[in-house]
């Protein structure tokens, strides 16, 4: 996942195809679909809003198995959020993602509400007893904070398990779903993470360069921790002849189901083999120099790495479209580097942290006042991917081109 790529990404110019993607109505345009969700939460599937860009797009292998979800105003919290992509694989993945992307954040804001003194939010609860969470360690991350948000999402994701177990319309047994989730409230960020599905935040460093900061790790058969817990309860880790670079969790007596990750959703052919529904939660306390998160499902994140990822998202003009370009570049990605190949899934949420446009410049700008060397930006000691990434360079007049597996002009961006 992740790997460099060889070819061009091309914006040529200081046009803005997205412009002309929002006049489009044609195939792939999704409108804006909301609800009233739980305690006054506003449940969005789909569209876009001040903060909140979404997009996902059918593959070449059947149904969309990818889900997606936003919970704006959450737990009734102005500018609070949840947001959750999901990832379905296996005959009904497609049904265990839907199912969970409607269920955990219901059951989440359910713990969370039963858990509160009457009926308050946590910050009214704090602020009324005249204290705060407590003080932050150094690294800034408040542990009380992250204590009381971990055992809860902990408590959600188990419980949307088991549900998924207990008799409904459809069988889990050899299906399941990823899932990666951020709350956010104020500037406190919590992540959630079950599969390879990914989140990760774009941060400006020196001279206002842009950073990608990996905030999950990708649980799959090749972490060591990950195979051994998979041995320990009697599943197998290995790769298939035909792919000696991709690890898979098997059961102990047969040559099935072969996932290409350790936790998950669902799969309960494997449950009693080591494979897990807790997610691995993390915090991170946001600053004024981070600009925006994004969290996708694999069809993006194996062909595009986290620094052409942001890269295109701080790129685009008006943020509604981030998401919908991002998945554009995706499969474009994909028929190039992988012509005989189908072309995955692709779901993608934008959460911006600002209201005001992220870069004042375009790349072209930047480029142009020399102002831009996406070679130098730096990641986060999780971010492993891109560290064979190629360096970005000129190429004709009023052209940047960055590293990646297709060509794209002015224009082409509206194409879907």
């Amino acid at each position: 996942m992740g790997a460099c790529c060889t070819t061009h990404i091309k914006y040529q110019g200081r046009h803005h195809a997205e412009d002309d993607l929002a006049k489009k109505d044609g195939k792939g345009h999704q409108q804006d679909l909301t609800t009233p969700g739980h305690n006054g939460a506003i449940v969005r599937l789909q569209g876009s809003s001040s903060f909140i860009s979404m997009y996902t797009r059918k593959g070449k292998k059947g149904i969309n198995q990818d889900a997606m979800t936003v919970w704006e105003n959450f737990m009734g919290e102005k500018k609070s959020f949840f947001c959750g992509v999901f990832d379905g694989h296996g005959p009904l993945g497609h049904k265990v993602s839907r199912h969970v992307r409607d269920t955990l954040p219901f059951k989440l804001s359910s713990i969370i509400k039963t858990s509160q003194p009457n009926g308050c939010t946590e910050n009214d609860a704090a602020a009324s007893a005249g204290q705060s969470y407590g003080k932050n360690d150094s690294n800034g991350v408040n542990k009380d904070r992250f204590s009381s948000w971990e055992a809860r999402l902990i408590r959600a994701f188990k419980e949307s398990d088991e549900e998924l177990n207990s008799g409904l319309s459809f069988n889990s047994y050899n299906s399941g779903s990823t899932a990666v989730t951020i709350v956010k409230q104020d500037e406190h960020l919590i992540i959630s993470n079950l599969g390879d599905s990914r989140a990760i935040l774009c941060t400006r460093g020196n001279k206002n360069r842009l950073i990608p900061i990996q905030l999950t790790v990708d649980l799959k058969p090749r972490l060591p921790d990950e195979a051994e817990r998979i041995e320990k309860c009697g599943g197998r880790v290995f790769a298939m002849d035909e792919e000696p670079h991709v690890l898979r969790v098997w059961a102990p007596d047969q040559d099935s189901p072969g996932l290409a990750m350790t936790r998950a959703f669902g799969d309960f052919c494997l449950k009693d083999y080591g494979l897990s529904s807790i997610p691995e939660v993390s915090y991170r306390r946001l600053t004024n120099n981070d600009e925006f998160v994004v969290l996708a499902t694999d069809g993006v994140w194996d062909v595009l790495t986290n620094k052409e990822v942001i890269t295109i998202v701080a790129s685009v003009k008006k943020q509604s479209a981030a998401a919908k370009v991002l998945v554009y570049y995706a499969v474009q990605a994909w028929k190039s580097r992988y012509p005989g190949s189908q072309v995955d899934d692709c779901a993608v949420i934008c959460l911006f942290l600002k209201e005001q446009p992220l870069v004042s410049k375009s790349l072209y700008d930047q480029d142009h006042d020399h102002d831009y060397d996406m070679s130098k930006c730096g990641g986060s000691q999780l971010d492993f991917a891109d560290s064979n990434i190629c360096r970005d360079k000129k190429a004709e007049e009023g052209e940047t081109v960055i590293n990646c597996d297709f060509t794209m002009d002015k224009s082409i961006e509206q194409r879907d």
